[in-house]
């Protein structure tokens, strides 16, 4: 049981204040500027204009209100509160009466459904769609935005329920809205079309063929709709859409192409290649695939079927010992947006999608509360600040994409995309970050993650006082509702070879095993990650604290890793640590020799808002200056890697 939490200061309430002061405004005059919440008002018959945007840009404005209300949920006010309600009631006039929404149909092909359903995302646009709505009504304890979503859903149901496989989404999301809205609603036909939806993947014959077909029939309908489009601007003059900037450059190797059709073809790329059950290596579009793993997730968790366990632990393995960077970014071929093959994770080729690594947040988060192990919420955390925490800028006006791990140029923070999918993902992720730092049962209380919080659950209530990331500090208070005797359980990182830990001021025992495991390919292990218990009867008043070591770590890749032999990644606590241009202007950063005996983390407030850095030398003597990876990009144009040669 998930123990809420207010965030109350610190890193972490920093960036939750941008988010929630400047990033959704921003994402929402962005989605006006580009046209999406136009394609809505055109839909309900009360703006003359052209649709624009891909086929799937509605599930922009769907994240956006699920991002919105899950910030209204802790910074309540009365701007953000107008534009939710003038969104939803614009959303009830668009949508049709039986519950279709869909405005690239509605708008260009009225009349047409459910078609092309592997590439485009009407499923994934419903799914959006609820997933705002239950965020809504969690949030504001309103029904109307359920209303629209639970007839969405009920479309959805009436439409597929017992259709068989060839009915199964290319883009999985549907399956994590069902779920979420059973939650919400307890009503079982949801929780039914969900796991028709994912037991069914995998199961069509010639997929092949199918995709084919569905390849061309988009193409003609892509083409219908530029045609439109010609014929609009020639009657309209005076018609001036806003133009998006260009996406940012991304290394592909010659048979980036050939890659993508092998992987399409036989179903890899849409995770429709085997039954789900048979799943156990991560492949295809990481997005997609996080999606999927976190809604069998959630399906175990709300079915209690622990036959889909194994699965997800074996594909969870396989992503982190073989096809994870070391930020914990996944997604190593761009054409394909998604995994390469086992040690395939050239750092200049990582496409690292800022939503991939939110994915598997969530899909992290779901197994941590099935299981209860350590590991999860170790990776949760890594990803949290680094893979993830790159994606939006100290502003929260600019975003990446993609995320490579070295860049000669060519990436840089925009403030928006032609698909501008991790924008509110990320605020929307950020904004529901109290619910993945403690948990409760009827006899335990776990601490997740170290974040300054105050929480709230059945056996106790406290406060989490952390100096995190910069500070390897942390003191808990506990309050329990009663004196009673129960076990707390502490993470002990991954990261920290070494924590001090004590109950009031008394030494407690804090040594966890230390298994012996084979390497990464990263070198980040998760696995080593465990808890600490502390049973006994918690009284008013008792304070624990903890000391993480916070020592600059040299992070090797796995020799089967090509190309990465005698470089090392830095990390220091939770973050990796990567080399700018801008810090290093006399250095090639691509060919530098790191002096590992020079080393030293130090606090300077003058650098990105105030960062520990880590400082040191080449080996002839020139200074390099290491930032936290997440905050590169945020002052203009640069160069950058996260590895550094350290052979002779």
């Amino acid at each position: 049981m998930t123990s809420r939490t207010n965030i109350t200061s610190g890193f972490w309430h920093g960036r939750l204040d941008v988010n929630a002061t400047s990033a959704i405004f921003h994402q929402w005059e962005q989605l006006e500027a580009s046209g999406c919440i136009d394609n809505f008002r055109i839909a309900a018959g009360e703006k003359y204009g052209f649709r624009e945007g891909w086929f799937f840009a509605d599930s922009d404005a769907y994240k956006w209100l699920d991002a919105a209300a899950r910030i209204f949920a802790s910074h309540p006010g009365p701007r953000l509160a107008a534009l939710m309600d003038d969104f939803i009631s614009l959303l009830g006039r668009a949508q049709d009466a039986d519950g279709y929404l869909f405005t690239y149909n509605q708008i260009h092909f009225p009349g047409t459904r459910w078609i092309n359903l592997q590439i485009e995302h009407e499923l994934y646009c419903h799914g959006h769609l609820i997933e705002a709505g239950v965020s809504y009504f969690e949030a504001a304890g309103r029904t109307d935005m359920l209303s629209i979503v639970r007839r969405a859903a009920d479309r959805v149901v009436g439409d597929f329920l017992d259709k068989g496989p060839a009915y199964t989404p290319g883009h999985e999301e549907i399956e994590i809205a069902l779920l979420r809205l059973h939650e919400a609603t307890g009503h079982a036909p949801y929780l039914e079309m969900a796991r028709q939806f994912i037991e069914q993947r995998g199961r069509t014959p010639l997929f092949g063929l199918s995709l084919l077909r569905q390849m061309a029939n988009v193409n003609r309908r892509s083409a219908s709709v530029r045609q439109e489009k010609t014929l609009y601007l020639a009657a309209h003059p005076d018609y001036s859409p806003n133009k998006v900037p260009p996406g940012n450059f991304a290394r592909r190797s010659r048979n980036s192409a050939l890659r993508w059709y092998a992987s399409a073809l036989v179903g890899k790329y849409f995770q429709q290649h085997v039954p789900v059950r048979q799943q156990r290596v991560p492949v295809g579009h990481s997005v997609r695939c996080g999606y999927l793993e976190t809604a069998i997730a959630m399906l175990l968790r709300q079915s209690g079927d622990m036959t889909l366990l194994p699965v997800l632990e074996q594909a969870w393995e396989r992503m982190v010992t073989r096809r994870m960077y070391v930020t914990g970014g996944i997604g190593s071929l761009p054409g394909l947006e998604g995994f390469g093959n086992d040690y395939e994770l050239d750092p200049e080729y990582a496409y690292a999608e800022t939503c991939a690594a939110l994915a598997s947040i969530f899909w992290n988060w779901e197994m941590a509360c099935i299981t209860g192990e350590a590991k999860y919420s170790d990776l949760l955390e890594w990803q949290l600040y680094n893979a993830a925490g790159v994606g939006m800028g100290q502003d929260g006006k600019t975003y990446l994409y993609n995320n490579p791990l070295t860049c000669r140029g060519g990436v840089t923070r925009k403030p928006w995309y032609a698909v501008p999918c991790c924008p509110s993902n990320i605020s929307r992720t950020w904004a529901d970050l109290g619910k993945y730092i403690c948990s409760s049962g009827e006899d335990e209380v776990r601490v997740h993650q170290y974040i300054n919080s105050e929480y709230a659950g059945e056996l106790a209530k406290g406060e989490i006082r952390s100096g995190l990331p910069w500070d390897g500090k942390v003191e808990i208070s506990i309050n329990p509702v009663r004196s009673s005797e129960f076990t707390l359980f502490l993470r002990i990182p991954s990261w920290s070879k070494d924590a001090r830990v004590k109950v009031n001021g008394e030494f407690a025992p804090s040594s966890t095993p230390s298994p012996v495991l084979p390497a990464t390919a990263c070198g980040y292990d998760p696995r080593l990650s465990a808890w600490l218990p502390i049973r006994r009867e918690w009284s008013a008043g008792d304070v624990v604290t903890l000391e993480f070591d916070l020592a600059v770590r040299l992070m090797q890749t796995h020799p089967k890793v090509k190309g990465q032999g005698g470089k090392v990644a830095l990390s220091r606590g939770p973050l990796v640590y990567c080399l700018e241009s801008l810090d290093n202007p006399d250095v090639d950063l691509f060919t530098a020799s790191l002096d590992a005996s020079s080393l030293k983390a130090t606090y300077d407030e003058n650098l990105l808002g105030g960062v520990v850095k880590i400082t040191g030398k080449t080996k002839q003597g020139q200074p390099l200056t290491f930032i936290p990876y997440m905050l590169w990009g945020n002052r203009g144009e640069s160069q950058m890697d996260v590895f550094v040669n350290d052979n002779d």
